[in-house]
């Protein structure tokens, strides 16, 4: 029987993808106590590997849709670290946003919202969180964007 959380997904028409493999040598993710670091997950989803700079071809809504991918890939994450229960998530605690940018383009907040409005559709007040949307120069794979996340689990 589906749990809540994954009652929400369902309804948004969301099905998590499995738990990715790290690409080098890191862990996905590291649980201390209640709480829980996940290594940054890029834009990829079934399709393959979101690619493009924001300010330099791709737009805003395009760079918001991969920062949503990335949120999704988070909880998916989430839910291997709590060993498929995502009802475990108590609450989104903090994202940091990393965006592929031109050197003039400044709407990373804009471009990360897609996670963080993503997380609030699917969790409520839980999936309120503290924040940082940074442009880089570039990312792994020359992927869009990039999101790390903490949370609190049960």
């Amino acid at each position: 029987m589906a749990g809540k959380i994954e009652t929400r997904l369902s309804e948004l028409g969301v099905t998590l993808p499995e738990a990715v493999a790290p690409a080098a040598n890191y862990v996905p993710f590291v649980r201390q106590g209640s709480t829980l670091y996940v290594s940054g997950q890029i834009s990829m989803d079934a399709g393959g590997l979101i690619q493009g700079r924001l300010g330099a071809g791709m737009s805003v809504e395009e760079g918001a849709a991969a920062a949503r991918i990335c949120a999704i890939n988070l909880l998916s994450q989430v839910k291997a670290a709590c060993d498929g229960d995502l009802d475990r998530l108590v609450r989104v605690v903090k994202l940091t946003g990393f965006v592929s940018s031109a050197s003039e383009f400044s709407d990373q907040p804009k471009v990360i919202n897609g996670a963080s409005d993503f997380l609030v559709d699917v969790l409520g007040e839980a999936g309120r969180h503290a924040r940082s949307a940074i442009g880089v120069a570039a990312l792994p794979l020359g992927v869009a964007v990039e999101v790390e996340g903490i949370f609190e689990i049960a």
